[in-house]
């Protein structure tokens, strides 16, 4: 769904909290993003949706999120993991597994417009993060999909 930004300020709320929770289920996210409207341009409402995620949140918008390279996502993930050939995807599988066994959640990062080689070398390059470290950084890239979602979602 794509509305104008005009469109969004002035939507019900509950059409309003649908197209946010689509770009991020986070209720606490979608609440404050909801209450800041009227938004007087576009980037306010970017700004708007730059905040931080609690662990706790950022645990629950990751366990709904599929792995880099599963051909089963769809929506969203489907084109933001355009980039994720074949090749990339079957490496992707076995170094989400290692990554999975580490963190004990999937790995997470703003994949739209990267490459698959990118991709999994910032999986690698994160596989030597503390697990609190990897969480607060995966929560930063939810809020980072989540922008890039709502920057297609409304429009001016």
């Amino acid at each position: 769904m794509t509305v104008t930004l005009a469109e969004f300020n002035t939507a019900p709320a509950d059409e309003a909290r649908d197209l946010l929770t689509a770009c991020l289920d986070v209720p606490r996210w979608v609440d404050a993003v909801l209450a800041g409207r009227p938004y007087p341009d576009l980037a306010a409402l970017t700004a708007a949706a730059r905040r931080t995620l609690t662990a706790d949140e950022t645990r629950r918008a990751i366990a709904a999120h599929p792995r880099i390279g599963d051909r089963s996502a769809g929506g969203w993930s489907r084109a933001e993991q355009s980039g994720v050939d074949d090749d990339a995807a079957a490496q992707f599988r076995a170094a989400n597994a290692e990554y999975e066994e580490r963190f004990g959640h999937v790995f997470l990062v703003r994949a739209s417009g990267r490459s698959g080689e990118e991709l999994l070398a910032n999986l690698r390059e994160r596989m030597h993060h503390d697990p609190d470290t990897e969480l607060a950084v995966a929560g930063r890239e939810l809020v980072e999909i989540a922008v890039l979602r709502l920057d297609k979602a409304v429009t001016a």
